[in-house]
């Protein structure tokens, strides 16, 4: 039974793999996709992502493309949600 008092998250999530995709996200906005990691690497810096952001995004494989922030993550290894259907 889960706690009502607690935030939800969906199943194979959790609050900190969120609040990191979050920040990702509001990092490179909507605009940017597809790009490339120093593609997406520039936009965080022009938005002035913290250091977390930056360092993930220095991680991600520098000849992939990527066409939104849960491509992002999964390469990341943040959890994400799992497809119920």
């Amino acid at each position: 039974m889960s706690d009502p008092h607690q935030a939800a998250t969906s199943p194979g999530t959790d609050t900190a793999s969120i609040e990191r995709r979050a920040a990702i996200a509001e990092a490179l906005g909507k605009e940017v996709w597809p790009a490339d990691r120093d593609a997406l690497i520039a936009k965080a810096q022009e938005s002035n992502a913290p250091d977390t952001v930056l360092s993930a995004l220095h991680r991600l494989p520098a000849h992939r493309e990527f066409t939104n922030v849960q491509e992002v993550a999964e390469e990341l290894g943040l959890h994400t949600e799992q497809h119920r259907f």
